[in-house]
């Protein structure tokens, strides 16, 4: 299974945001100085998050990102459904684009969909706060001072 580079982005937000101190805002401009990613693609991650009620955004001066539920409440596997527009690992997985002769009685279809389903139970294992236990190290390879 491999994740978009949109939902490996948006769980880097939610790390690096949530490795600043408690209610210290950060901005886009960070972030995007921090992992290399371009400011425009980071405003849509951003405004996506937002819209999942995982980032409060502050316009203004003074203002800035932080996140707007408690990093126990952030759910992984829920971000990664989220994020992601499909799960489709073949073309057997599209009913609408699906070709394939053998589809009827091929069993890699049902293997692979209960890889898809265990790979999601592990990711629902974890929250935003077991993916930051090691703040002071995240910190510093980040180089966010505290």
């Amino acid at each position: 299974m491999r994740l978009k580079k949109y939902t490996d982005y948006a769980l880097r937000v939610l790390i690096y945001v949530n490795s600043k101190e408690e209610g210290e805002l950060t901005s886009i401009k960070e972030i995007s100085e921090t992992f290399g990613i371009s400011q425009n693609h980071l405003s849509k991650i951003v405004y996506q998050l937002g819209q999942l009620e995982l980032l409060h955004t502050i316009r203004g001066r003074n203002g800035g990102i932080a996140l707007s539920k408690s990093p126990e409440d952030i759910n992984i596997g829920h971000v990664v459904r989220m994020m992601e527009d499909d799960f489709v690992m073949m073309e057997c997985f599209d009913r609408d684009t699906n070709t394939c002769v053998i589809t009827p009685s091929c069993k890699l279809k049902h293997v692979l969909n209960d890889a898809l389903i265990a790979f999601l139970r592990v990711l629902d294992q974890y929250t935003l706060n077991d993916l930051t236990a090691n703040k002071d190290e995240l910190r510093d390879l980040m180089d966010i001072n505290s």
